[in-house]
């Protein structure tokens, strides 16, 4: 061979071993890369090629994948629970999805390995693939009274009820909302302008102020300082005696801690129940004090906060009663300012153990997954998180809350009939708002259904029993749908 063709040889060879790496770094290192960037629209058409599984909450379908008979865009999402069910569903949009939407999305599209068998199935018999179905935990009727009843407020907020012996989630509702209808078109540009408009509203409607945002609990978290003390002393109950200052001398500070508005707790010494009926703060803040930080974390770790993620199946973001600090600094924590944050899943769960007879089960919120034909793929199965109280604690609890609704700051929140607890409270907020109202419930006191929280941003203009007039009402209408009065 002469050296012209030995030089062109080796130029094709070197040309094909090219061609061959570039084919293969495209198939393993950035096959993965290609597929998810937005420019790819074969990706984009395969997104509506696919009937997504039904989202349900019993027989109300919240979402559902609706045939349009065009070639481009087959299945077309829809949304018939709208802003209503939207911090639940989510959405499932050209480029992304969310919530439950993207909490379930491998079972939803029907790519998960648990309908491995159905996939088989379907081929075997030419059937087109179609996702699995989602029922909910949900109780419609719940949902949409917490819905309709903090709409009504004119205030931001978000309430979460469950069901104290399981877990399951009854109501989840984040208020501003939006409708994830808009966002579900097959229509980048459309779908783009909608999501950036709900992106910069400076009122947040996509988040989800249930799970996603903390808040300090004000006066709710009285209850974890209070079952921290019920647990140091068996002896302890709501007739012992405590002291209750007006006015709290805190060491080290010359910014002493009074009663909401300075006003006089009884007499200056008074029963634990009365205590938490008018929500002093000078008992508490001096009962977390000598009780001690690592009394405090521990009681608030055993309710859920600050210990393992938590996710139902969304992320929820994490509570905590704030880092070490001076004594002053808990005193303010043990009364629910300072550092101390939670979500209202988090204090509902919290009022869910003490319901449950001190025992806080997991939350969640599927309740099963069916493939395409009913078949069962998952179900629920209850689970303990962990024990926060004794059953002794908790019945001491339960019938001081009962108080704090049959004659203290929650009596807005009575129901005929049924025997409710509950414990108001307010969060101071930063200077120029009104405090956050929050209100924390469950019922029958006897045999608990339901148990709740919720909060009302800037929704206590004054004090405990403003905070009781604004949020017990909604809990109040929560609490009537899921008993069916």
């Amino acid at each position: 061979m002469n050296g012209p063709l030995k030089r062109a040889a080796l130029a094709c060879l070197l040309m094909f071993g090219l061609l061959m790496i570039n084919v293969n770094y495209l198939q393993a290192v950035r096959a993965d890369g290609l597929r998810s960037d937005p420019r790819n629209s074969r990706n984009f058409y395969e997104r509506y090629a696919i009937q997504r599984g039904r989202i349900t909450a019993g027989d109300k379908v919240l979402a559902e994948s609706v045939d349009t008979g065009t070639n481009d865009f087959r299945f077309e999402r829809r949304y018939p629970g709208g802003k209503v069910y939207a911090p639940i569903t989510g959405f499932f949009a050209p480029e992304s999805e969310r919530d439950m939407e993207k909490a379930e999305n491998t079972l939803l599209n029907g790519t998960s390995a648990d309908l491995l068998i159905r996939r088989s199935l379907d081929l075997f018999t030419a059937k087109q693939s179609k996702g699995a179905n989602v029922d909910l935990t949900i109780n419609p009727k719940a949902q949409e009274a917490a819905y309709k009843a903090l709409g009504e407020s004119g205030k931001k907020g978000a309430l979460v009820a469950i069901e104290p012996k399981t877990g399951a989630i009854l109501a989840m509702v984040s208020i501003p909302t939006y409708d994830p209808n808009l966002l579900s078109k097959p229509n980048k540009g459309v779908v783009n302008a909608a999501s950036k408009k709900l992106e910069t509203d400076k009122d947040q409607p996509l988040l989800n102020r249930a799970i996603e945002r903390t808040y300090p609990p004000g006066s709710t978290f009285k209850v974890v300082t209070l079952s921290a003390l019920l647990e140091s002393d068996d002896t302890v109950g709501p007739e012992t005696q405590v002291d209750a200052p007006t006015v709290l001398d805190l060491p080290n500070t010359t910014a002493d801690l009074p009663n909401f508005g300075g006003a006089a707790c009884g007499s200056g010494r008074v029963t634990l129940s009365f205590a938490l009926e008018q929500s002093c703060n000078t008992p508490f803040a001096k009962m977390g004090m000598d009780l001690g930080y690592d009394a405090i974390q521990e009681q608030a770790r055993k309710y859920g906060i600050g210990g393992d993620p938590v996710a139902i199946p969304m992320p929820v973001s994490p509570s905590s009663i704030g880092p070490r600090e001076d004594q002053a600094a808990l005193a303010q924590a043990s009364i629910g300012q300072r550092s101390n944050q939670m979500t209202p899943l988090q204090m509902a769960m919290v009022a869910a153990g003490i319901a449950n007879k001190g025992v806080v089960m997991k939350p969640y919120l599927v309740n099963k997954i069916a493939d395409s034909e009913g078949g069962e793929v998952q179900s629920a199965e209850p689970e303990e998180l962990s024990t926060a109280i004794s059953e002794d604690s908790a019945r001491k609890l339960t019938e001081m809350m009962v108080n704090v609704v049959a004659k203290g700051t929650a009596s807005a929140a009575q129901v005929p009939g049924v025997t409710v607890a509950g414990k108001t409270g307010t969060a101071e907020t930063s200077q120029g708002s009104d405090p956050h109202a929050w209100f924390i419930s469950f019922a029958p006191a006897e045999d608990p259904k339901i148990a709740l929280a919720l909060i009302v941003e800037s929704g206590s203009a004054g004090g405990e029993a403003s905070g009781g007039h604004t949020a017990a009402p909604i809990a109040k209408s929560v609490i009537e749908a899921v008993l069916g009065r």
